[in-house]
């Protein structure tokens, strides 16, 4: 979540950044050629103050001038350009010079010299030329009209270099960068302290969540702050589990307490059924009938009680060799498979894993039981155990009827059994207890096909030590 979050969040804070450094750069740009402009306005109000009393001369000889102010501006504007390096002259209404430093400047035909001549001759000076950005080369040219006895005469026009402005400028935009590169990672710090603050009572609830899906109902939200909401969320979130917990082990107490208690009224229904045969003739139906199904009645209340047991019971794994555990129960269960005329085989090398040996032994119990029961005779039930680098498996294939891919996915579920196989000896809750019992201990039991007919049984159990 928070790989998702934080470019939301940087998103976001880049495009504030952008929306205040954007016109802050604009504005220091303008500010630095406005600046520039007003000093050209007043260079050129001062030259069009020296123009303005110029004596015309009737040949407009550029030799020289007939009198002394004439001199003056010409001096004027000569050292200007020598100093400054700007480009200035004074010339007539018909463009043809008074004045101007260099001599050999003129002025262009077009161009925005000529714009700005051609504006001041309707007597308006140059208030907002074109800005000139920092990575464009032009010239700034800013104009004044020469104007004697309310008439304009001439034009001053100044042609700047703009070097320096756009190095200033330049060099604003790069503390601004700077700045806004400052404020980027302070506001990536905030953030990452902001999304670690709000998401940290999260990740804990998710894995206090994926505890208690996973059968550790112990497990609890611990305090981690966060946003009060969060921490409300949290307490709600314990107060829940508490409360399922509670409803559990109430169910878990209420089915081994019912078993116990119906067992010594069904002894003792069985006790005067076994009564009431004396009295009958020797291979009656109906009692041979009420004792079978007390005898399955007796088998269901002891497996519920087992079940009962099975989930509140909690795993001892140990390191144990799962092959000789294996061998051990294949050998055990080799004369029952023998009376069946069902061929048992196992092949079990030396491999250790992390496992109850107790509940392990009731699962290859189950598993093997359900095999040999359901071969038919003169086939084959297989026990392979095998390892990886994470687990250990036992499986068992057996050369049964099998089950379909509807059954498939119903075997282990509490007093289910196969439509097929109503009439075997059994309760239904084998299969559930064994895969009760392996998941307290980080193992599992599945269930698939066996090539050309039968079932597949894998129980898997961890190599590694399974966590607390």
């Amino acid at each position: 979540m928070r790989t998702r979050l934080l470019p939301l969040l940087i998103v976001l804070m880049a495009a504030v950044l952008l929306a205040l450094g954007v016109p802050l750069a604009t504005s220091v740009a303008a500010q630095q050629q406005q600046r520039v402009v007003v000093d050209r306005i007043d260079d050129t109000a001062r030259f069009a103050a020296l123009a303005q009393y110029v004596t015309d001369s009737p040949s407009r000889s550029r030799a020289g001038f007939p009198d002394e102010r004439g001199e003056t501006l010409r001096t004027e504007l000569s050292r200007y350009y020598e100093v400054y390096g700007i480009r200035a002259g004074v010339f007539y209404r018909d463009a043809e010079p008074m004045a101007n430093a260099p001599e050999t400047w003129l002025l262009p035909e077009t161009g925005a010299a000529r714009d700005a001549f051609n504006e001041a001759l309707v007597s308006r000076r140059s208030h907002d030329p074109q800005q000139v950005w920092p990575w464009q080369h032009r010239r700034l040219v800013v104009a004044s009209p020469v104007v004697r006895d309310g008439d304009v005469i001439g034009v001053v026009v100044t042609d700047s270099p703009t070097g320096q402005m756009r190095s200033e400028t330049l060099h604003g935009w790069l503390i601004i960068g700077a700045g806004e590169i400052a404020a980027m990672l302070l506001a990536l710090g905030a953030a990452l302290r902001l999304t670690g603050w709000v998401l940290r009572p999260v990740r804990v609830l998710d894995a206090t969540t994926h505890d208690i899906a996973t059968g550790r109902l112990k497990s609890r939200v611990a305090p981690a702050g966060g946003p009060p909401e969060l921490q409300r969320l949290a307490r709600s979130f314990n107060e829940m589990a508490d409360n399922v917990e509670s409803v559990l082990e109430q169910q878990r107490a209420f089915v081994a307490d019912a078993s116990h208690q119906l067992r010594n009224p069904l002894s003792a229904l069985l006790l005067r059924i076994e009564l009431l045969a004396l009295e009958l003739p020797e291979g009656n139906e109906e009692i041979a009938s009420v004792r079978t199904e007390g005898k399955r009645l007796t088998q269901v209340l002891d497996d519920l009680l087992d079940l009962a047991l099975a989930e509140h019971a909690e795993a001892d794994t140990r390191l144990t060799d799962i092959g000789a555990l294996t061998a051990e129960r294949v050998a055990s269960w080799q004369p029952v498979a023998d009376s069946r005329g069902v061929r048992l085989a196992g092949n079990c090398p030396p491999t250790t894993a992390w496992a109850d040996p107790i509940t392990l032994s009731s699962a290859l119990d189950a598993v093997i039981d359900n095999a040999v029961k359901f071969t038919p005779e003169g086939e084959t039930v297989e026990v392979t155990v095998a390892s990886n680098g994470e687990s250990s498996t036992v499986v068992v294939t057996d050369g049964g009827p099998g089950l379909g891919d509807e059954d498939l996915a119903r075997i282990g579920d509490r007093f289910w059994r196969s439509a097929a196989h109503q009439n075997i000896k059994g309760s239904g809750l084998g299969l559930s207890i064994s895969r009760t019992l392996l998941a307290a201990g980080g193992g599992s039991i599945a269930y698939g096909h066996h090539e050309p007919h039968g079932l597949r049984v894998t129980v898997t159990v961890p190599r590694s030590e399974p966590t607390a």
